[in-house]
């Protein structure tokens, strides 16, 4: 009879186990939602940019507004921004495997490296042109008052984007959502220049500013490209962009009791995620699970000084050790 009794409560707490292993295993759509949301955001992004590219090129040919039609190139820009995230937001949902063990974050900054190379041609072949137009022996046409409309009209969609962009970029951490809503809201100061222009164009009623406009208009997008690009490069090259990183690590090591002389400390980014290593000086004679304890504690230090981490290998050698400082910094 008492093992009949026993036998139950084993079993109960068994299942309890289950049970509660379960529950504590999050449901596949709460994995799945900010990918959901991600996704939401690019769709919105493209329709809203293909609407206003559409009607800025057609008004803008009709009304003889080079300015902007220059405007209208730069939105539909924006609609392949907007489709190469919807893209790379799925690639890097993927799990890591054997040949991606890091996952596959870095799929933003290929996608990044290969948007700037897109907006940077935009911007040259816009440049180009309205060079040719300011310098024409044509006449230069007045353009008409629909052009006003529709770029007051742009104002207002791409800075409602740009809101809607950002936030939904910081609600799902997405890199990539927040630096299409910094985006955009260039677009607005883009468009609030080609609305200047419209106005001074009008009231002097000198319609070479609608070609100079475009002329300034596609040199901000030619630099825009070229920041762009070279800011991707420091992720792919495994550097970081805030090299205040390090003495965040150096401050966190140093609450740490028990260790010291952090060293060959090195950090990349992943996804706009910190990948950091390091090596410290400990007491050769602890055990293997002190030295662990220890390594915990620090790993936990950095994560409370720096959210932004993606993974952090320590290496734990004895005191006074001094190996060669091939890679890293030291304190």
């Amino acid at each position: 009879m008492q093992g009949k009794k026993t036998r139950p409560d084993k079993e109960r707490s068994k299942s309890d186990n289950t049970m509660t292993d379960i529950q504590s295993i999050p449901a596949p759509d709460d994995n799945l939602r900010p990918q959901r949301a991600i996704m939401r955001a690019s769709v919105v992004s493209i329709i809203g940019n293909a609407v206003l590219a559409v009607a800025k090129l057609v008004i803008g040919f009709l009304g003889g507004s080079f300015a902007v039609v220059s405007d209208g190139i730069d939105s539909a820009s924006d609609v392949a921004i907007s489709v190469v995230i919807a893209v790379t937001a799925k690639i890097m949902a993927r799990k890591p495997n054997r040949k991606y063990v890091y996952g596959y974050a870095k799929a933003e900054s290929i996608a990044t490296k290969i948007l700037s190379l897109f907006i940077f041609f935009a911007g040259a072949q816009m440049f180009i042109s309205a060079v040719r137009q300011l310098f024409s022996e044509e006449p230069h046409g007045m353009p008409e008052p629909i052009a006003i409309y529709v770029t007051l009209f742009s104002i207002a969609c791409k800075l409602l984007l740009s809101l809607y962009q950002t936030a939904v970029g910081k609600r799902t951490g997405s890199s990539m959502l927040v630096a299409n809503g910094v985006n955009m809201r260039n677009d607005v100061i883009i468009s609030l220049s080609v609305l200047v222009g419209l106005f001074f164009t009008f009231t002097l009623d000198l319609p070479v500013l609608d070609a100079v406009t475009a002329l300034l208009v596609s040199a901000f997008i030619v630099r825009s490209a070229i920041k762009i690009f070279m800011d991707s490069n420091i992720e792919l090259m495994d550097g970081v962009k805030d090299t205040s990183v390090y003495q965040k690590i150096f401050d966190a090591a140093a609450k740490i009791e028990g260790i010291g002389n952090p060293h060959r400390v090195r950090s990349r980014s992943i996804g706009g995620k910190y990948m950091i290593t390091l090596d410290i000086e400990a007491d050769g004679n602890m055990t293997l699970a002190q030295a662990h304890a220890l390594a915990n504690r620090l790993e936990q230090s950095i994560r409370d000084s720096i959210p932004e981490v993606y993974d952090i290998v320590v290496h734990i050698e004895p005191f006074g050790t001094h190996p060669e400082n091939v890679f890293g910094i030291n304190d």
